[in-house]
């Protein structure tokens, strides 16, 4: 319970007065759960081999642009440090 400020009464948590429905039995929420997860499947679109091989190649060139990216980033950051704390002479 939670006390309502402006008025002060004590009203439930969830800020809901209805009452609570009553859980089905497991198996049948098993059973909704399934024919749900079938009713989403059969929505789903398989995209054509155009399709796949367009968002293959943009997954593919983000990843190589990621990489130059943290390639880069390290390179600098091993100039900065040779940099600051000098080259060790051999």
């Amino acid at each position: 319970m939670v006390q309502d400020e402006p008025k002060g009464e004590v009203v439930p948590a969830g800020g809901t007065t209805a009452p609570r429905e009553k859980k089905s039995n497991v198996f049948t929420r098993i059973a909704l759960f399934i024919r749900q997860v079938f009713a989403e499947l059969r929505k789903v679109v398989t995209p054509t081999r155009q399709e796949l091989l367009k968002y293959t190649g943009v997954v593919l060139g983000f990843v190589v642009v990621m990489m130059a990216i943290v390639y880069g980033l390290d390179v600098l950051f091993v100039w900065i440090t040779a940099y600051v704390f000098g080259v060790p002479s051999a």
